[in-house]
This record gives structure tokens, C-alpha cells and sequence, in this order.
């Protein structure tokens, strides 16, 4: 029989909260305004913690915090209190990747279980076991980890260690997240979640005697971008990661949109569940890898997993972008009447590629727009906009509504 996996996504502020919930999450992380490595998010106040917790406890999904900050000295003393106040939210995990963090959480939560962050590093069952004595009841491995190498892990540690690992998103040059470029180059510290991203920059050479002359570095027959890794996708390896027992399976993207979180969230959901109903038979849709396609992203790589050539995980030029969010479908009227709000500009005319809370991609036609003063318009152009559209087919509430780039 397969063991279920877990489907854990990522919130960067309720909004994206929601679309991990509706499309399918079995548990997702998020931040508090203190102690998280994101700190480029919204993130979550004491009242979005609480309703966070609120909301995802209603769908039976789990809420964990990221507490994974390596603090310095005088961070620690507000630590228990946040600490506190996130167990009397009802959170159902804290990711840490600080001893002395995790020795804290034991005295002031001490029913919140406790997750290793893959920023501990965690590459070998010997570690694994040292930190479940500790308290741990799952490990994130560390992204450098080949699948046969999990497997071994898992065959040495207690059934009841959990195994974590990143299946989707990006990835950064590191050490399982542990980066000093940002550091030296701008000030800014990673590992308080200010990363720069200074290994996503532009860089070029120059020869000192020759002053004022730039010799570009980037992806063409000449040269690449040093250290711009490839986006992790894993979707068509999901039996693999399973069988090597991978108890939890990650999307990166505290950072990202909404609708960045309801595609991937979606289509790691249907192939899950397809999995587990088909088992060895199993057949990736296409139209499920064809969603991944849908969002903004970089070119796509198993990252270590399944070996291959040397820095096939990086090398990746500019972002991928065949397609934009326009709208997000707020009311269902009737079959061919909904209220939507704008996004992106689009026009009547337009076929659009709806995903819809069942997470079937379907496509409809605009056949007009009717702006809120009553005033039928030919597009919809300002942002958050809000509209009532008519199309050839019905689009449920709560549907995102995106268009191919012309």
C-alpha cells in the first residue's frame, strides 16, 4: 500500500493562504513578522496568525511557522514570546534551523511539534537521529540529497521521523540555503531573509588595463550566467520520491503570488492523487505538467535528485513567462454571467484559460465586460478593477483567470 504524502505549500500573505487551501494543500508554511528567512513577503501579523490557524484547521489542513532565522544575540530575548503566542494560535509545527531555537521552542511550546529546517543541513541518518532524540519529529533534507541517498536515510531512523524535502521552485547556489554572497555584496543577510539575490544579477568581466571595457557573462554560445540556478520541478518523479520515503513533499515560494501558489499547489495535487488511486500504472496527465508551464519561471531541472551531468541544476538564463493572471472570478452569477476582478489587462474577445476550484483547466471566450458605473467597455486595463463578464461557458467562483501572451 502507499503512504499518503504530505502536499505542503507555501504563504507568503492570506491571499496566497487561500489558494494553497482551495486548490488542494495538505498543510502550508508561512511567517510571522519576526524569525521567518523571508522577510520580502507580507507575511503574517498576530490576528493573520491566528485566523491562518483558524482557516486551515476548518479545511483539516496543518499551519507551520517558520522560525528559521540563525538570530544573533539580541534577537533571543523576544523569541519566547513569539514562541508562545504561535501555540496559542494552534500551529501545528515550527521549522527551525537553530539549536538553540529549538531548545526555546521545547521550554515555551512545548505542543508544537518540531521540524528541522533544510538550512540545518541534514545529509545523513546520523544527524537525523541526533536531532529526533532532541525533539525533532521530521527532518527537511538538506537539497543536495540524491534519492538513493533518502532512501538510505529513511531505512536508518525511526518510523516516526518524518522526511521533508523541496520538490518545486527555486533553488539558490548554497549550502542548503546558507549563503554569504548577499552578505558581502550588499549587506543584506540571507539568512535574516533580506537575500538580495545577487546570484539572479547580470555580472561581466573587465581586464584592468583595459579600462571601461565589459566583457558580458551571460547564457549565449560564448559563456553563462554563473550562478543562476534552474527552477526545481519533480512532478514527474513523484512515485520515486515516495518509494524512497519522502513523507512530505515541499513547494518553494513564500515569495511568490497567489497564483503562482494556486497552479503549482493544483497541479501537485491532481498528480498525487493520481498516483495514490493508479499506483504502478501511474501516467502523468499532460495537461498537469502543462499547468507547470503556465506560471513565470526558469527553466526546470530535477536539481540532485537523479544525479546527471555536472550543473545541469544551474546555468539558467531569464525567467519563462507564457502566460498572465488577468483575473480572479469573486461571484458566479449564472452560466455565463460572472463578477471578476481585474489583474491584467484583456479584452472582450479573448479566450481565456480558467482554472477553476476542481483545478481542471478549462477555456472560455470574454464576450463582454461591464464596468461598475454600468458602462459596457471593450478591456479591462486598470488594475483591481472590478467587473461583471459574460462568456460562452461558466466560470465558478473563485476561478483564476489567465491569458496566453500574445
Amino acid at each position: 500500500m502507499i503512504k499518503r504524502p504530505e502536499l505542503l505549500a507555501p504563504a507568503g500573505d492570506m491571499e496566497s493562504l487561500r489558494a494553497a487551501l482551495n486548490y488542494g494543500a495538505d498543510a502550508v508554511y508561512l511567517a510571522g513578522k519576526q524569525f521567518g528567512m523571508r522577510s520580502a513577503p507580507k507575511n503574517f501579523d498576530s490576528d493573520d496568525l491566528k485566523e491562518a490557524c483558524r482557516m486551515a484547521h476548518e479545511k483539516g489542513s496543518k499551519i507551520y511557522v517558520t522560525c528559521n532565522v540563525l538570530p544573533r544575540n539580541k534577537e533571543l530575548a523576544d523569541l519566547p514570546a513569539f514562541l508562545r503566542y504561535a501555540q496559542e494560535c494552534g500551529v501545528d509545527a515550527f521549522i527551525i534551523a537553530d539549536l538553540g531555537v529549538l531548545e526555546l521552542a521545547k521550554q515555551y511550546a512545548p505542543e508544537v511539534a518540531l521540524h528541522i529546517s533544510t538550512q540545518a543541513g541534514v545529509t545523513n541518518y546520523a544527524a537525523a537521529n541526533a536531532l529526533h532524540k532532541m525533539g525533532a519529529s521530521r527532518v527537511v533534507l538538506a537539497r543536495e540529497i540524491p534519492l538513493d541517498e533518502i532512501a538510505q536515510i529513511r531505512a536508518n531512523i525511526p518510523d516516526d521521523l518524518e522526511i521533508e524535502c523541496f520538490v518545486h521552485g527555486a533553488m539558490c547556489v548554497s549550502f542548503s540555503g546558507r549563503c554569504l554572497i548577499s552578505s558581502y555584496l550588499t549587506g543584506r543577510d540571507a539568512n535574516h531573509g533580506d537575500c538580495a539575490q545577487p546570484c539572479r544579477w547580470k555580472y561581466h568581466l573587465f581586464e584592468e588595463k583595459r579600462e571601461g571595457q565589459f566583457f558580458p557573462v551571460e547564457e549565449d554560445s560564448s559563456g553563462t550566467y554563473l550562478y543562476n540556478s534552474r527552477d526545481m520541478c519533480m512532478i514527474e518523479h513523484i512515485p520515486e520520491l515516495v518509494k524512497a520515503g519522502v513523507s512530505s513533499l515541499k513547494i518553494e515560494g513564500r515569495a511568490k503570488s497567489a497564483y503562482y501558489t494556486a497552479v503549482v499547489t493544483n497541479a501537485y495535487r491532481h498528480a498525487i492523487d493520481d498516483y495514490l488511486r493508479e499506483g504502478e500504472s501511474f501516467t502523468l496527465k499532460p495537461w498537469i505538467k502543462e499547468e507547470l508551464e503556465k506560471i513565470s519561471h526558469r527553466e526546470y531541472s530535477t536539481g540532485f535528485y537523479l544525479g546527471g551531468e555536472p550543473g545541469q541544476a544551474v546555468h539558467s538564463g531569464g525567467y519563462i513567462r507564457h502566460y498572465n493572471q488577468v483575473a480572479v472570478c469573486e461571484e458566479n452569477i449564472d452560466d455565463t454571467t460572472a463578477v471578476i476582478t481585474q489583474r491584467n489587462k484583456f479584452c472582450v474577445g479573448d479566450i481565456l484559460d480558467i482554472l477553476p476550484p476542481d483545478g481542471i483547466p478549462r477555456l472560455v471566450k470574454c464576450l463582454s465586460l461591464v464596468n461598475e458605473a454600468g458602462v459596457e467597455v471593450e478591456s479591462a486595463p486598470h488594475p483591481m478593477e472590478r467587473l461583471t463578464m459574460k462568456t460562452d461557458n461558466p466560470v465558478p467562483s473563485g476561478s483564476v483567470i489567465r491569458l496566453m501572451n500574445k
